[in-house]
């Protein structure tokens, strides 16, 4: 074969790019196929569903399934500052606000602000769980929030220029910024 063919023949394949996040909701949803499933049964709301605590197997509910697979399936969105759609890219909030809505049928505020500041239970970063939502800021204030996905990941969409992406909270910026979570599901 000569060198024109191969080059043809990388040409074709796709760019690693493109790749990730069908990488990123592959890996996630063959974890949470290895937990299983029941049948659904309906959930009263006072009685939060069982939830799997950081770093140990467990079942999470299917509401906290759902914003799992779809803040997943976002990575790779374009940030835009006061975004709140797949087609017009996303801010932190914006993000945050259509996957519950979409997920869970939930209507939360829209700025990081009132998100920490809405009803719902703290959470000790040891026992977070897939569906927290997380939050970050400089000198106690919040200025941005993202969707904990479970394994010490959270889902966000960062900054202008950006994409909605895959952080680890262990990393060193997200780490010193941390400020807390609060379970709404």
């Amino acid at each position: 074969m000569n060198g024109l063919d191969e080059t043809r023949k990388d040409s074709r394949r796709p760019s690693p790019r493109h790749g990730a996040p069908r990488l990123l909701l592959g890996l996630g949803l063959l974890a949470l196929a290895a937990c299983g499933s029941a049948p659904k049964r309906p959930q009263e709301p006072s009685n939060p569903p069982p939830r799997a605590e950081h770093g140990r197997a467990g079942v999470i509910g299917h509401a906290a399934q759902d914003v799992l697979f779809l803040a997943i399936s976002l990575v790779g969105t374009p940030y835009r500052f006061g975004g709140n759609t797949p087609e017009g890219g996303f801010d932190c909030s914006g993000l945050i606000g259509y996957v519950f809505r979409e997920a869970a049928a939930l209507a939360l505020p829209r700025t990081t602000r009132e998100l920490k500041d809405m009803r719902g239970r703290e959470v000790r970063r040891t026992d977070l769980a897939s569906g927290d939502l997380v939050f970050f800021g400089a000198r106690g204030r919040v200025n941005h929030a993202g969707i904990y996905v479970g394994e010490g990941r959270f889902v966000h969409a960062p900054s202008s220029g950006g994409t909605v992406r895959l952080d680890a909270l262990d990393g060193h910026y997200w780490r010193d910024h941390y400020l807390g979570a609060k379970r709404i599901l």
